[in-house]
């Protein structure tokens, strides 16, 4: 039932409003800024989880007639929307908590703070890790940019219980405030990272080396049927990716035979690299035989 990207998120949405409560009613209860900032972290991640899911049902719609490449670019857009949330929150956190510094404040029932720390450093742990396999088995930027958010609560949350058990023990109030600090500093530079990604999408940026390199490994399975390839050119848009090439063959190779050869590597190429769109645009070779290793009647046989 979770194990889709619609149901991931419908997961995260349920598990963060109810860690959202949690943490709301503590931080009011012991007047801790360090666990409003984690109620405040939560909240975008709700509002993270929400756009996700919206942004993932768009781009599982086929392409149209006004959209002849799908909607795959959704899922960047809302990844850097994600991102922009993370960034806002961090900045109002320091914000927050830089006045608490100024005005002095004070921490009551910090073991009810703890308890609820510990409690979502649990959860989160668990549900980073899920959303993280789903992303990577759908190739969801969107959802791999919530497991990445929700993953930082872990941290964070540790740092805040770390933080409210040397009030509890020093009576050191301050400390809530700094640690606040902390965690949003760590918020921005996962901000940045969370906005990176996408944003490499949005801009057509090729795709990573590793895929490059199981594409040529496809193509280079057929060096004895065809003379080589040229113009390969990559991008990626959500969790489709887009390759398009030129494959030169043999001059005295049939239409029919060129075809049957482009399809074999089509569905090769889309094997291994899921949600792959395939264009090649067959050409002949310019008679460079020291240079090729396909067997045509120009050349003998090895």
């Amino acid at each position: 039932m979770f194990s889709t990207k619609a149901g991931a998120t419908k997961l995260l949405i349920g598990v963060v409003v109810g860690l959202i409560i949690f943490k709301v009613v503590v931080s009011w209860l012991t007047g801790s800024i360090s666990i409003l900032a984690q109620a405040a972290d939560s909240l975008l991640d709700l509002f993270a989880g929400i756009i996700t899911f919206s942004a993932i049902r768009i781009a599982a719609k086929p392409a149209d007639a006004e959209h002849l490449y799908g909607h795959g670019k959704v899922e960047d857009i809302a990844g850097v929307v994600q991102g922009i949330l993370i960034f806002i929150a961090g900045g109002l956190i320091i914000y927050s908590a830089i006045g608490r510094i100024i005005e002095g404040s004070s921490i009551e029932l910090a073991e009810a703070g703890i308890a609820v720390m510990a409690v979502s450093i649990v959860v989160s742990i668990f549900l980073s890790r899920h959303l993280l396999r789903v992303s990577r088995r759908t190739g969801s930027i969107a959802l791999e940019a919530n497991a990445r958010n929700i993953a930082t609560d872990v941290y964070s949350a540790s740092a805040v219980l770390v933080g409210l058990a040397i009030v509890r023990f020093t009576g050191l109030n301050i400390i809530d405030s700094v640690i606040a600090i902390g965690v949003a500093i760590y918020i921005l530079k996962v901000a940045i990272d969370t906005i990176r990604k996408p944003i490499s999408g949005l801009l057509d940026e090729k795709l990573p080396p590793s895929q490059q390199a199981v594409i040529e490994d496809c193509l280079r399975k057929h060096s004895r049927e065809v003379s080589g390839f040229h113009a390969l050119r990559t991008r990626r848009a959500g969790s489709q990716s887009y390759i398009d090439l030129h494959l030169v063959m043999t001059r005295d190779i049939r239409l029919e035979q060129a075809h049957q050869i482009c399809d074999r590597i089509e569905v090769e190429i889309q094997s291994v690299l899921h949600e792959a769109s395939v264009i090649i645009h067959a050409e002949p070779c310019n008679n460079e035989c020291e240079q090729c290793s396909a067997i045509c009647s120009k050349r003998r046989t090895k």
